[in-house]
């Protein structure tokens, strides 16, 4: 069930409307259920996977705070075989689904340089909506668990919707047991200002996807599809765009997902910080889809060595947590070309920073004024936009396949070209369409710096008329309804993320 579908438009409220209305002890089991059931409305085969993941990482942490109240080293072994056992079984589940074609094929190609012929087993299955995220989420219960953080949750059904909860359950945010678990005890009873403040961050994030996100997807889409019908300046700009369309749409997402929580009383992590204001690549990165940054930062990066270790192995323990992170991403080289590009990036930042900085002083550069935070911005999006093309090239082959043609056909003068400048209206988008996307771009970036400077828009909305309020309200809605993209015939758009 996608949340820009009228199924959702009509579950949502209903499961609202019965939350506030049954008494408190059953209100956990009524999301409980909406939550499976909003899951099983892609494929019920799914629910089975995520229980079995439940329901191990639940025995195996109570397993752990048994065994942890034992003492020597026969204990200690037990809480080391219980944790592998569990962390292998879920990493198991991911393996098979989502990388074993990848790996078998890797394999097979590697081989045949060495002149190996090997026919590897096919398993022809559909990648389950959202494991990714909620693998990533058992998994760091478990770890908690067992370095001491968290006590070991007894309910299973309250750690099952800790692990299901709908509207972050197919596409985060990645929740800790520290923040969600906790609220699932909590009594939520309806709160007018906070049901308002939901809706409208629910609004924002359907005007992200379906007027920008969706909007830029069809230009985007045809030049990807078929780059070599398009000249270099084309492929360039839906480069550019698809870094907007990627972020409205897991943005948009994220929003919607908070938003609904919101609604029902829950508090979900801010995924998203303005990213595209950042000064610099690992300020991007402490910005963009936070709940997974911090996630790799806390259980990969840290327990590699982190920082703690000596420059070069801190260097080493950048690149590998970033080439997990892009591995994470989609079963294909050119996510981890796409990861260990970001990790590069800041590992050339830090080797640079002492002679940047003596450089600066020499020439007497101001680096506290906007026109040098402008500088830092662009290039930084430079940086971040040309890594963005590995993310959404078909494969590796595509991407350089792309910047070669890219190269071939983009010069000094195409950019001043009638004949480019005219092909741009003609990628997919009508003029019309194209100046609509404008419109919303400049709206987000807007709407970011003012967050940036953290504007509270809620909060100088409350304090208008309410005539003003809804006449806002209204054009939101209507805005949305208007200039909104469904996809091709008005048919619903999946989320981005939804293939991680």
């Amino acid at each position: 069930m996608l949340f820009n579908s009228v199924d959702f438009l009509i579950f949502f409220p209903v499961v609202t409307l019965v939350y506030f209305l049954i008494p408190q002890r059953g209100k956990y089991l009524w999301l409980l259920g909406a939550s499976y059931y909003f899951y099983m409305s892609w494929n019920p085969g799914y629910a089975v996977l995520m229980l079995a993941s439940t329901l191990t990482t639940w025995v195996s942490g109570l397993a752990l705070s048994a065994s942890a109240q034992g003492k020597g080293m026969k204990s200690k072994r037990l809480k080391k075989w219980c944790l592998a056992g569990c962390v292998v079984f879920n990493l198991g589940i991911l393996f098979f689904f989502k990388y074993f074609a990848f790996a078998a094929d890797s394999i097979g190609t590697l081989l045949s340089f060495a002149n190996i012929s090997v026919r590897m087993p096919v398993f022809d299955f559909l990648l389950p909506v959202g494991i990714s995220f909620y693998t990533f989420q058992v998994l760091g219960y478990i770890l908690d668990v067992w370095r001491g953080e968290i006590p070991a949750e007894k309910n299973f059904l309250r750690y099952a919707l800790f692990i299901s909860f709908f509207p972050q359950l197919v596409a985060g945010p990645i929740e800790r047991s520290k923040n969600l678990m906790r609220q699932v005890y909590e009594p939520h009873t309806f709160d007018f200002r906070r049901v308002k403040d939901g809706l409208l961050l629910m609004g924002w994030g359907f005007f992200q996807k379906l007027v920008i996100a969706d909007r830029i997807a069809i230009l985007v889409n045809a030049v990807y599809d078929d780059y070599t019908a398009y000249s270099g300046l084309q492929i360039l700009l839906a480069t550019v765009l698809f870094a907007f369309q990627v972020y409205c749409d897991f943005g948009g997402y994220s929003d919607i997902a908070v938003g609904a929580a919101r609604v029902l009383g829950f508090t979900l992590t801010k995924n998203f910080k303005s990213p595209y204001y950042a000064t610099t690549v690992s300020e991007f990165w402490r910005s963009w889809h936070i709940s997974l940054t911090t996630w790799f930062r806390d259980y990969v990066y840290i327990p590699l060595g982190g920082n703690r270790c000596g420059r070069w192995k801190k260097y080493r323990n950048l690149l590998l947590t970033f080439a997990v992170s892009g591995l994470w991403h989609g079963a294909g080289w050119n996510f981890v070309v796409w990861g260990v590009l970001n990790g590069l990036y800041q590992v050339a930042g830090d080797l640079t920073g002492p002679w940047r900085t003596r450089l600066q002083k020499r020439l007497r550069v101001r680096t506290g004024c906007g026109s040098y935070l402008m500088m830092q911005r662009f290039t930084t999006f430079v940086l971040v936009d040309f890594a963005w093309l590995f993310f959404r090239a078909h494969n590796l082959t595509a991407a350089l396949q792309m910047l070669l043609h890219s190269v071939k056909n983009i010069g000094l003068f195409s950019f001043f070209h009638p004949d480019s400048l005219l092909g741009i209206y003609t990628m997919s988008l009508s003029e019309k369409n194209f100046l609509v996307m404008l419109w919303g771009l400049a709206i987000l970036m807007a709407v970011d710096y003012a967050k940036k400077r953290k504007a509270d828009f809620r909060g100088i909305l409350a304090r208008q008329n309410i005539w003003f309020r809804w006449l806002v309200y209204y054009m939101v809605i209507f805005g949305i309804l208007i200039f909104g993209v469904y996809g091709p015939e008005y048919d619903k758009s999946t989320f981005i993320y939804f293939q991680f």
